[in-house]
């Protein structure tokens, strides 16, 4: 009896700390069909497949990885679908993905322990994207996307891409401050950093000290940049957000 308890608990334990693997799978069946610009691609990781975009450029110099914020998938329409399509037009092929989810109340808290699970996601995309033909390659995330793509970084350092942007960072929930701090004094690869004008206090809070980090990096190329009037999600200013992205990504030809 008391073994059957002991798998009892330990299946819940595993249960509480992995994503949500079917409602990844719903998210899937339900805007693949939709998908206007680009193919969606199967990548697989940590033993199971999972969804990508992949959008090409006419003349691409590279490829830039979008990872999408919290519960969302790598055709939302909010700053993920204009990113991955706008950034071809300044010369980068793009490839969304998707990240792990958890119910949709699911909290800051509550995703942490499944942030190591993007990390052979992101070396998923990173190998696709090689076997691609592209030389330089650009990590991107917005918001719970930063943390995870953080994550990769702590795990695996920052020799499988070229420049780092992150997007809306800093974001949390209610007295759920940040379980660790972004690691950018560490980094050598350029940082951009962009957030909205109107974005959550925490992000606005976390400003000063993510400008700090990265001057300390003392990368010329790291920049941090607030378009006035965006919220968090830069709801009906895609198109301010492409054209900040992709302006400094030229940077980088």
């Amino acid at each position: 009896m008391r073994t059957i308890l002991w798998i009892f608990l330990l299946f819940q334990c595993f249960a509480v700390n992995a994503s949500d693997l079917e409602r990844e799978h719903r998210i899937k069946e339900q805007i693949v069909d939709a998908i206007m610009d680009g193919d969606p691609e199967m990548l697989e990781a940590n033993g199971h497949e999972f969804l990508s975009i992949y959008t090409e450029a006419d003349e691409p110099v590279g490829g830039v990885i979008i990872l999408h914020g919290r519960g969302f998938h790598p055709d939302w329409a909010d700053a993920i679908n204009p990113l991955r399509t706008g950034l071809v037009e300044f010369g980068w092929n793009t490839l969304s993905i998707q990240l792990p989810v958890l119910e949709k109340q699911a909290k800051y808290y509550d995703y942490v322990a499944v942030f190591d699970e993007a990390t052979p996601r992101i070396e998923a995309a990173i190998e696709f994207l090689k076997e691609q033909g592209n030389k330089k390659i650009i990590l991107l995330a917005h918001s719970c996307g930063v943390h995870m793509a953080m994550q990769y970084v702590r795990n695996r350092g920052e020799d499988g891409f070229d420049a780092f942007v992150g997007i809306g960072m800093g974001a949390t929930d209610y007295k759920q401050p940040m379980r660790q701090t972004f690691p950018f004094d560490n980094m050598k690869k350029p940082v951009l950093d962009v957030f909205g004008g109107d974005d959550y206090p925490a992000v606005h809070r976390l400003a000063a000290l993510r400008a700090q980090t990265s001057t300390e990096a003392a990368n010329e190329l790291n920049t941090q940049k607030k378009i006035p009037g965006a919220n968090h999600y830069f709801t009906d200013k895609g198109d301010v957000l492409v054209e900040a992205v992709g302006s400094w990504l030229e940077n980088l030809k």
